[in-house]
């Protein structure tokens, strides 16, 4: 369920429970008319509830489909990560070579291997 369900059936709850407890405060007090538009109320949200999960059961439910220019694009967007991978472990080779040369020259100290 996504949140924006959540918040609606949160929302439908607290509708029907505030109509609820109207009615049966205004029936407590004897008041009719104050108890006919909670009930009213009442009914016409349930009947929207209804309509509103009656139609959504008609639709079908299509899974997600890949088209031709989305396995294109996924294929374009695999070849870059590639080739920027490449790019790097080109960029780390040539460090390490620079390193190795400066190690030789005496600029650097020489680097401690883990074991």
């Amino acid at each position: 369920m996504t949140r924006r369900s959540k918040l609606w059936a949160w929302a439908a709850g607290i509708y029907a429970f505030i109509n609820v407890a109207g009615l049966a405060y205004a029936a407590a007090e004897g008041e009719e008319m104050h108890a006919m538009l909670h009930l009213f109320l009442l009914l016409f949200g349930l009947a929207g509830f209804i309509g509103w999960w009656i139609a959504r059961r008609g639709v079908p439910r299509q899974e997600p489909s890949t088209t031709p220019i989305e396995a294109a694009r996924v294929e374009y967007l695999q070849q870059s990560v590639d080739a920027m991978a490449l790019e790097l472990e080109r960029l780390g080779e040539a460090q390490r070579f620079n390193d190795k040369l400066r190690v030789q020259k005496g600029e650097l100290p020489p680097l401690k291997k883990d074991q």
